[in-house]
């Protein structure tokens, strides 16, 4: 099996539909993800500002690499139209091999698996 170590999942909420995609688009367009699956239909409760409350958001799956996280975050910080965006990296321990090989070669060229 390959070594994961600099692989990352990287979790993002966005608002609806358009930035979620438009973030995407930017994120794999730009080679700082290999891919980013959007999974609409959550719903977060959170306190923000003193309240609780509850929205409807759309959830990215970001799989990139430690080496190009910085620059993710840099980018997505900048796009994400959240005053406060959430962005949790996670290091991907075990994982097809071949498909992490892939999202470590991603981020230096724009590929197709």
């Amino acid at each position: 099996m390959s070594d994961a170590s600099h692989v990352l999942l990287c979790y993002c909420t966005c608002p609806n539909a358009a930035s979620a995609q438009h973030l995407a688009n930017a994120l794999v367009g730009e080679s700082l993800a290999a891919c980013v699956s959007r999974v609409p239909g959550i719903h977060s409760t959170y306190r923000w500002k003193g309240e609780v409350t509850t929205d409807s958001e759309e959830l990215l799956l970001i799989k990139t690499t430690s080496e190009q996280f910085e620059a993710l975050k840099e980018r997505l910080l900048a796009l994400h139209p959240y005053e406060l965006p959430e962005l949790i990296a996670v290091p991907v321990e075990l994982g097809h091999g071949a498909y992490l090989d892939w999202v470590r070669g991603a981020g230096s060229a724009p590929s197709v698996p």
